[in-house]
């Protein structure tokens, strides 16, 4: 009983993760400009890490541009992050 009490409560907290759809997609964005693409994503996924940190003081800045393109938008901030926190320099082989 247990067992089966954790894999339930496991499962509604995975299921409390799953993202839900983006009623920001293909919307101009507060300044009246086009949805932001792969380009906005790719920089964006750039300056995480000090936009995380400014996001953390002000209610004005958030980490993600939730009037984007959909998935390009997506790709370019993945690719973003991959090239500052990883890319080509990031890893690191061992040596034996």
């Amino acid at each position: 009983m247990t067992a089966g009490l954790a894999v339930a409560a496991a499962l509604l907290l995975l299921a409390g993760c799953a993202a839900g759809a983006n009623p920001g997609v293909d919307t101009t964005t507060a300044s009246g400009a086009g949805p932001y693409g792969f380009w906005w994503g790719l920089w964006q996924g750039m300056i995480l890490p000090v936009t995380f940190v400014v996001s953390l003081f002000t209610d004005t800045v958030s980490v993600y541009e939730v009037h984007n393109t959909g998935n390009w938008y997506d790709v370019g901030y993945v690719l973003g992050i991959s090239l500052v926190f990883g890319g080509p320099f990031g890893a690191s082989r061992a040596r034996g």
